[in-house]
């Protein structure tokens, strides 16, 4: 998985910079439109385009990652959901599904304290790791310490024979 991930991210890396410089030679040919395209409208939007903006590029990309912590949270919450949350949500070593929840158990968190604390250290720490590695290396790190956690969750459980689910990298 580890070795997936960051060829993934290698590739979404220079496509990215492809994009970027393709889109830098198209906005200096398509400068002379803006003066005749008519401006978009709202006082929402404009604020919300005012926040993204102001944002550093981890920061940017850490806010899909807790948004995407948030989205399951609230999963947790709706009673129809607990088996299929419980099944592919939580790491147990003994259950039928083991190779998806080693993934998606890292972003689950059943206590608002703990999710809040774990969002709060992430947010902290992702403008400069994001501009060390670059935001796609920092989502091939992240995605691979919450399955390598999971993995030596399942080799501590198998060691003391404890088979209770847990969740979380």
């Amino acid at each position: 998985f580890t070795g997936s991930a960051f060829g993934s991210a290698a590739i979404w890396q220079y496509e990215s910079l492809k994009s970027r410089v393709q889109t830098y030679f198209e906005e200096a040919r398509a400068d002379w439109l803006d003066k005749i395209r008519p401006q978009k409208r709202g006082d929402f939007r404009k604020q919300v385009n005012s926040w993204w903006n102001s944002l550093t590029e981890g920061q940017r990309t850490v806010t899909g990652i807790i948004a995407a912590n948030v989205f399951v949270f609230c999963l947790w919450r709706l009673p129809g959901m607990r088996r299929i949350m419980f099944t592919y949500f939580t790491s147990d070593p003994s259950s039928r599904a083991l190779c998806s929840p080693m993934l998606l158990s890292t972003f689950s968190h059943f206590s608002l304290f703990h999710m809040a604390a774990n969002m709060y250290v992430l947010w902290s720490f992702s403008s400069s790791i994001v501009s060390l590695l670059g935001c796609e290396q920092f989502v091939a790190v992240y995605l691979s310490a919450g399955v390598i956690s999971t993995f030596v969750s399942y080799v501590a459980k198998m060691a003391t024979g404890r088979f209770e689910p847990s969740l979380g990298a």
